[in-house]
């Protein structure tokens, strides 16, 4: 295995189909699905030469908390249906890493289980809950396990139709797992920004708003106090449709405007792709699937080798594009491979690029 798509194709060939169509799949068509990885490909690097890159850091900082590097691992449900020790095994990597682990709600380990698997950086995704009690009760138990900021999923009032999923028969969630948190069709269709307020007065962490891919979203969310803004389509998996996470990614950036951090999913299969992220505005970047993949063929130890390829990516593109830092890396570093014609009227604009570049 010597990239993440080695993990890819060998965990597509282990786990069951009617289990990987759940971690592989989207909604709909998948034609986001398939966007988020293409993405990456419309930019192409601008690097800067005799630059003294002698030294160079991978390490960043995340609300405040320092990293490795500016890739974590975004929440992804139900772990223990590809590796034993699920949950646990992913937190034991990451922080032997010393990398950011997102938690799901939809964790099959219990809070204390991960907490007890290492003194890593973790943060909740939370769902709320028609049960509000329930909501709180698991957000006070992520706290007390050391979990340090709340990243609330907005894109989820609805579950999205998930066709692979119901072609092959997958139960969601399947009787032989035990969630201890929720389960995905528990969540509140009520849920609005006047409940951020709630949320806050509940649990005084810092809160990152994930599932935002419009500028009039990332504005109100700087406007009810939101710590950080993390630009999703949810893998995917949701309304299918919609604009990839790197199209959306400039669009918040610039409604934002430098007023909280900005983080970016989707897509993610090289460091290369974490690097074109930084340059287009976001503080650091997330993958579940990358990660997916690599649990499903080596469990703890295939999470840890996967860290460490994209680390190792990042480190070498930094060097290569003349940068010693993340916090280096600019908009002057990319470019668009097509010239875009953004005018309403042109299909680029479709596209979700309502922006300028510079010449």
């Amino acid at each position: 295995m010597i990239n993440v798509v080695d993990y890819e194709v060998a965990a597509k060939g282990k786990v069951d189909p009617s289990v990987w169509c759940y971690f592989e799949g989207g909604s709909g068509d998948e034609v986001t699905l398939r966007a988020n990885a293409a993405a990456y490909g419309r930019w192409r690097f601008r690097p800067r030469m005799l630059v003294d890159v002698s030294e160079v850091s991978t390490a960043t900082t995340l609300l405040g908390t320092p990293v490795s590097m500016p890739l974590g691992i975004a929440p992804y449900a139900m772990q223990r249906l590809i590796d034993p020790d699920g949950e646990v095994a992913t937190a034991r990597a990451a922080a032997a890493a010393d990398a950011l682990f997102c938690v799901s709600t939809l964790t099959t380990s219990t809070h204390a289980e991960i907490g007890a698997a290492g003194d890593g950086p973790r943060w909740l995704q939370l769902y709320v809950l028609r049960d509000r009690q329930r909501t709180l009760d698991h957000m006070h138990e992520a706290r007390e396990a050391g979990y340090t900021a709340l990243v609330l999923t907005v894109d989820l009032p609805y579950v999205g139709r998930r066709e692979r999923d119901v072609r092959l028969g997958f139960q969601n969630p399947p009787p032989n797992v035990h969630l201890p948190y929720a389960s995905l069709f528990e969540t509140s269709p009520a849920l609005s920004w006047r409940d951020l307020e709630w949320i806050r007065s509940e649990l005084p962490l810092p809160l990152v708003l994930k599932g935002i891919l419009t500028r009039e979203d990332a504005v109100l969310a700087v406007e009810h106090g939101a710590d950080a803004v993390w630009v999703s389509n949810h893998g995917g998996r949701q309304l299918d449709g919609v604009a990839a996470g790197l199209d959306a990614l400039p669009e918040v950036v610039d409604a934002v405007a430098g007023r909280c951090e900005v983080y970016v999913d989707g897509g993610v299969r090289r460091g290369g792709d974490v690097l074109k992220a930084l340059a287009l505005g976001a503080r650091a970047a997330f993958a579940a699937r990358a990660f997916a993949f690599a649990l499903a063929v080596d469990g703890e130890q295939g999470v840890a080798h996967a860290l460490s390829i994209l680390r190792d990516e990042i480190a070498l593109g930094l060097g290569l594009l003349g940068c010693t830092s993340p916090d280096q890396v600019t908009r002057a570093h990319v470019e668009p491979t097509l010239p875009y014609d953004f005018s309403p009227e042109s299909a680029a604009h479709s596209l979700g690029a309502p922006y300028d570049f510079p010449a």
